[in-house]
């Protein structure tokens, strides 16, 4: 998994601004609320548990060694936590895994963060998990899918359970600057050079210092991901797609719950994907 000198420069861009956006993330995601509420879990958690359930053993995770790939500040991970995993989370961040160190110590959680990218993951952790976690948000940073999976599958123990929802990527193909309701597919469904964006705020609302404001990422389709997973020795068991996603992806969408759908016609376009895979015995 050796990355060429621009993709380098690329993740490079990305932890700047993922460094800085952490402050804004912590109010935005209610880390004070989460620390202080001990019955809090967050709610994307509470959807993958949903479709990971059937698969975990005795359809929970307590007691299980989870480690949550591409982690952020830690609310999933201490989540995870919370529902009784052993939880290590992984993130390229140091300003996010030192955030996700001290949420952890105001809520009296349990938990391991470790500094490295997902290509380092397997030497940084040094062990291997019942669970490995990617949590919604994460596949666009990466270049190298195939270099992902062979982690996850390094990660994970025979007979260990892998779960990822992502953004689906015919939603990041749309044009997501239209406000008159159309669907227009503007940009590639299919992986070729990675994109580069500036942003004044984050997908949860909070403000990006004007020197951290550019990213870059990766569209993988679904064929992509789930063949990267096979290859990596991985059995695929379950592959779902939804109507709903954590945050205002488009214009005009409203309120679900605690995600977002489309005001009408909810079955014209999965928002999301999921899928769940095992590594065998």
């Amino acid at each position: 998994m050796t990355r060429t000198a621009p993709e380098r420069d690329d993740v490079e861009t990305n932890r700047r601004s993922w460094d800085a956006v952490v402050p804004g993330h912590l109010v935005a995601y209610g880390a004070e609320e989460f620390a202080a509420d001990p019955a809090r879990i967050s709610s994307v958690v509470r959807d993958d548990l949903v479709a990971m359930a059937p698969h975990l053993p005795g359809g929970s995770p307590e007691g299980l060694d989870l480690v949550h790939l591409q982690c952020h500040i830690g609310l999933d991970t201490l989540s995870w936590a919370r529902l009784g995993a052993r939880v290590t989370g992984v993130d390229f961040s140091p300003a996010a895994t030192a955030a996700a160190r001290d949420l952890a110590r105001r809520a009296g959680l349990d938990a391991s963060f470790v500094d490295s990218d997902v290509e380092g993951a397997v030497a940084a952790c040094g062990r291997q998990f019942d669970v490995v976690y990617t949590g919604i948000g994460a596949l666009c940073w990466l270049p190298d899918l195939a270099g992902w999976a062979r982690t996850v599958a390094g990660l994970l123990r025979p007979g260990g359970v892998f779960h990822v929802r992502d953004a689906h990527p015919v939603l990041q193909a749309l044009d997501q600057d239209r406000t008159d309701g159309a669907l227009v597919l503007t940009q590639p469904y299919f992986a070729g050079p990675p994109q580069r964006f500036d942003h004044a705020t984050t997908y949860a609302g909070a403000a990006v210092p004007e020197d951290a404001a550019t990213t870059v990422e990766w569209q993988h389709p679904v064929s992509e991901v789930v063949q990267a997973l096979l290859d990596a020795g991985l059995t695929l068991v379950a592959l779902a797609e939804g109507r709903t996603i954590p945050w205002p992806a488009l214009p005009g969408m409203v309120r679900d719950g605690a995600s977002w759908a489309l005001p009408e016609g909810r079955d014209r376009l999965p928002l999301t994907f999921s899928l769940t895979a095992t590594r065998p015995r």
